[in-house]
């Protein structure tokens, strides 16, 4: 193959690496097939999804957790269109909490994980801090998440119009009111967080992705990994090791602790 005729699919697969697939994320529909069985596995997932996206974007993710044992269950975080996520990180930490407290009681549901992509990681991270998450989530994984925002934000701005369409861009920007209140929270120190990002994600650059634990909280971690694209992160089989040892271990400390007391 000539490298005329190549650099079209490089530059395609580049694109759907950060992107992901048109087709398979953003034009098909949140709806997902319903299970109710989530909460009867030894260990149970909730997977929240980022910015413009939908939880289509989870698929290999879910698969690969359900193959493993793990009990998965995610949200529709609607949004534009009925379905491309672009409420305020706030508001969507708040609403998951309420659902959230719902969803334990009618499934009997006590603890589980989160793993988040991208602006997932800091729903989920607000919803810990802030939202009484700390009493329900043994742990968290966070892929490509800004956790000290990220200056592609500044293109989100544009596409929502300055933020009129939605705010959430805005607080993602680097020392945002936003971003600053949320790193100056405490993080709960029994629940245990890996950053995992990537060298090759231009909508996260490494820096921004990095966690920054303060004075003893050795409970933060952050894992970098090379050469994989922003949403290529929600399937890569590499990444996918990496989520499954955090969970594993998380589950491992709980159950210490369980056994102590």
């Amino acid at each position: 193959m000539s490298k005329q005729a190549a650099s079209p699919i490089r530059l395609y697969r580049a694109l759907r690496g950060q992107l992901g697939s048109v087709r398979q994320v953003y034009l098909r529909s949140n709806r997902i097939v319903r299970r109710d069985d989530f909460a009867q596995a030894e260990e149970t997932v909730l997977l929240l999804h980022g910015f413009f996206q939908t939880r289509q974007v989870w698929k290999v993710m879910e698969d690969r957790l359900r193959a493993d044992g793990y009990g998965v269950f995610s949200f529709d975080l609607g949004g534009l269109l009925w379905r491309l996520n672009n409420r305020s990180i706030d508001e969507q930490a708040r609403m998951i909490s309420d659902k959230l407290d719902g969803i334990c009681e009618r499934y009997e549901l006590d603890r589980f994980h989160i793993v988040g992509h991208s602006m997932g990681g800091l729903i989920a991270r607000t919803y810990v801090q802030q939202y009484g998450g700390d009493r329900r989530v043994k742990s968290l994984v966070t892929l490509g998440t800004p956790h000290r925002g990220t200056p592609t934000a500044a293109v989100g701005v544009w596409l929502m119009a300055g933020g009129i369409l939605s705010s959430n861009p805005w607080e993602m920007i680097p020392y945002s009111r936003f971003m600053r209140g949320l790193n100056r929270d405490i993080s709960p120190a029994h629940i245990p967080i890996t950053s995992v990002f990537s060298t090759a994600d231009l909508l996260c650059p490494p820096r921004f992705g990095r966690l920054s634990p303060k004075t003893g909280e050795d409970h933060l971690s952050n894992r970098q990994v090379k050469g994989i694209g922003h949403t290529a992160l929600t399937h890569d089989p590499g990444v996918y090791v990496i989520v499954r040892r955090a969970l594993e271990e998380a589950s491992a400390v709980w159950v210490e602790r369980g056994a102590k007391t």
